[in-house]
């Protein structure tokens, strides 16, 4: 006689992790390592993300919902507070916080007041060492006990987001400790954010990488419209806004080609995103004091702060 045992499906798990930390830590390179895909967007140049995205990653039976916040810094201005208070806001009921830090950086006094604020939180705490493929594998562990006693550590990890070294084991260890419950998203999805969300932070990339230091932060993309044509294809009209009128030459460029090769690379990329062909409209205004304007900062996806 056989015995007959019930079949056993393994409980889902669900929660949420903040991934916070300076700025050009690595941190949007990482949560895109995460999912598997992009979602968050990319460039050499500190303090690319703005407002909190969400990158959700399936590990067997778990999603992991990862946050990823603007970087950690000292703020001067209006937007540098709001962006501070973003990521601070998202690390707010998460199951656990991964800091994330530049491996390379040999003087790390800029994290005393993040591992200062970290000592004190009841949350998970993660220390991702990024940045390994091209770190000395001593300073590394020096680097790792140091932060580990000031920070109080759960777990150490040592990553390459951008060579995938590590990444495995990290998405591993935080789908284990995820609670038990249902998913929050389908299987499917891969951020929370709309796809005009989406839309200008894609066109705010390539303003970034198409203008290298040509063009200082106070720029912002502002969504205009977004809707579906009956044919399928998708017609993204959006704003290029700049401080000072002087700047509008950079943006343009001669007849217009370096704004028509932002597009055209913005556009491309949409495409790939969204499935569909894209017809994406730019043009540039000129905003002084855009960096106060209350109504864009809804827009761009951000907090109001004082």
């Amino acid at each position: 006689m056989t015995d007959l045992q019930t079949p056993t499906t393994t409980p889902r798990r669900c929660g949420l992790i903040a991934v916070i930390g300076a700025p050009n830590a690595g941190k949007s390179t990482l949560v895109n390592a995460l999912v598997g895909q992009k979602v968050a967007i990319v460039s050499n140049k500190a303090q690319t993300t703005r407002a909190r995205l969400m990158g959700i990653a399936i590990e067997g039976a778990a999603q992991i919902m990862l946050v990823d916040t603007p970087g950690l810094f000292e703020p001067r201005r209006r937007l540098d507070r709001a962006m501070v208070h973003a990521a601070w806001e998202g690390a707010q009921a998460a199951d656990a916080i991964v800091l994330v830090v530049d491996a390379r950086k040999k003087r790390r006094e800029y994290l005393e007041p993040i591992l200062a604020s970290l000592a004190t939180r009841p949350e998970r705490r993660v220390l991702v060492l990024n940045k390994v493929d091209s770190t000395a594998k001593e300073p590394l562990l020096i680097a790792a006990q140091e932060l580990s006693a000031a920070g109080g550590f759960d777990e150490v990890f040592f990553v390459s987001a951008l060579t995938g070294d590590g990444v495995a084991e990290l998405k591993s260890s935080l789908a284990a400790a995820m609670p038990e419950g249902p998913w929050h998203y389908p299987e499917d999805q891969v951020s929370d954010a709309s796809e005009r969300l989406l839309a200008t932070e894609i066109t705010r990339e390539q303003l970034y990488r198409q203008l290298h230091d040509e063009l200082p932060y106070d720029s912002a993309v502002r969504p205009e419209s977004y809707q579906t044509r009956p044919d399928g294809s998708v017609e993204i009209h959006q704003q290029i806004v700049i401080a000072r009128d002087s700047q509008r030459p950079i943006v343009l460029g001669k007849g217009g080609a370096r704004l028509k090769a932002i597009g055209e690379a913005a556009r491309k990329e949409l495409g790939t995103l969204l499935g569909a062909t894209v017809h994406l409209y730019l043009h540039v205004k000129v905003e002084e004091n855009w960096a106060e304007s209350r109504e864009l900062y809804e827009e761009i996806g951000l907090d109001w702060v004082k």
